[in-house]
């Protein structure tokens, strides 16, 4: 079995308008002018980067942004022109909202099981609701389109649809989940912020727990998950500002990287890890006095992309991280140290960083036989070829710089559109947008 990444393309509204509350640097850098098509050539070359490695990489592409339907539907009326100017003029922040680029995270766009860990021996997919946000609240209908186009064959591929739509089982997709795996077999991790039936439950003060355990035991019995553990995420962290479990920890194979504060019972956790996945099972700790967590979440340490190639773990950590003494100092210590980890790889991710999201926070994991991995989509398939395509594109199409202001203008819609169209014809899956439709 392969480990697919999948990452969002970031898409031509990318902008900083602060919209997620406990993503600190989202709101840090609220009302920035954003490089749309920087950023976008920056996940392009993590992308190839990846695929220069030897893992299997392909490629989502971004939503349609604006999203005319939302604003008609929360009443600015007209033709799509209109609409636009009425929601900048009268509602600037609804107008933001329903242009956020934030489905790039691909992180969050689902949860998913490899048909090895699944009672009917299909991969499972459960696009992520989103509820706790309403800028990404709008997203599970599209990533539902995509993800069906992605991984089309109906027999291999299961495909549920989102949880129910309320805060009950608020799911922020893998950002919360881990597989970790080892020759005595596999075990989900599901990390939940609050328990929604138990108002007595821990629970963070200031910043909101976006991942419900009902959601996560939810999806586990959705998709016949045969080990499943579920452990809640620390709340102190989350008001600290690890609005996702990805923020404070990262795992793949048998090994674990996490902070010592990562969850309530951070002991008891890795005993039961340890239990089930035997003596291959590495944990690799971080404590406080190595890296507290502020510096963690402003480095994104824990969200570096943790990679299984020929040659070992390698690990792609963001410029964030590597220009930070100390964090520098736990990469280099789990390199030079006794670890898995045989290399560490800086990227420059600023712009996606900016607004809250590392390396991991642009791809989707996604664990295929080779049988399987032959059953997705070709045209999505990453390979030098395309993308240098990719960047091709995004050259041609995206803007340079884009002010708040401009989310109004009725010429960027339509030239998101045409990119869009122009996308789809390339990676041959469409159609999968409404205006194609």
């Amino acid at each position: 079995m392969r480990e697919l990444q999948l990452d969002g393309l970031v898409g031509m509204t990318h902008n900083y308008a602060g919209l997620s509350t406990g993503n600190v640097a989202s709101t840090h850098h609220r009302g920035a002018v954003s490089h749309p098509r920087a950023a976008a050539i920056q996940g392009i070359d993590k992308m190839a980067f990846v695929a220069s490695l030897g893992v299997p990489q392909a490629v989502m592409p971004p939503h349609c942004r604006p999203e005319i339907d939302v604003l008609r539907a929360v009443g600015f009326e007209g033709d799509d022109a209109q609409v636009l100017e009425l929601a900048h003029r009268e509602d600037p922040a609804m107008l933001a909202q329903a242009s956020s680029a934030s489905a790039m995270w691909t992180a969050n766009a689902a949860t998913v099981t490899p048909s090895c860990d699944a009672a009917d021996g299909t991969v499972h997919f459960t696009p992520a609701n989103l509820v706790s946000k309403f800028h990404r609240a709008i997203e599970p209908p599209q990533t539902t389109r995509l993800l069906r186009a992605i991984f089309p064959n109906k027999s291999v591929f299961t495909h549920h649809d989102p949880l129910p739509q309320c805060e009950q089982f608020a799911d922020e997709g893998a950002a919360n989940h881990t597989r970790l795996s080892s020759d005595l077999g596999s075990v989900h991790l599901y990390v939940y912020g609050r328990i929604a039936r138990d108002a007595k439950a821990p629970a963070p003060i200031h910043f909101p727990a976006r991942q419900t355990r009902e959601a996560s035991e939810t999806i586990a019995r959705t998709h016949g998950v045969r080990t499943a553990m579920f452990t809640q995420q620390r709340p102190s962290v989350i008001d600290a500002g690890v609005f996702h479990n990805d923020v404070i920890s990262v795992g793949t194979g048998s090994t674990l990287l996490l902070h010592e504060d990562a969850f309530v019972e951070t002991p008891n956790v890795l005993e039961q890890l340890s239990s089930i996945l035997g003596e291959s099972f590495t944990p690799l700790v971080v404590t406080n006095d190595m890296l507290t967590v502020p510096e963690a979440v402003s480095t994104y340490l824990f969200n570096s992309q943790l990679l299984e190639t020929k040659g070992g773990l390698v690990l792609i950590a963001p410029h964030e991280a590597g220009e930070h003494p100390r964090a520098r100092a736990v990469l280099d210590a789990w390199v030079d140290g006794d670890s898995p980890i045989s290399a560490t790889h800086i990227l420059n991710l600023r712009e996606s960083m900016q607004n809250g999201g590392g390396p991991a926070c642009l791809r989707l994991r996604v664990p295929l036989s080779e049988r399987e991995l032959n059953l997705i989509a070709p045209g999505v398939q990453l390979d030098e070829s395309l993308a240098d395509q990719l960047r091709a594109w995004v050259n041609m199409w995206y803007p340079e710089d884009l002010h708040a202001a401009e989310l109004a203008d009725p010429a960027l819609m339509q030239s998101t559109r045409d990119a869009l169209q122009t996308l789809t014809d390339l990676l041959k899956i469409g159609p999968v947008y409404p205006f194609q439709m």
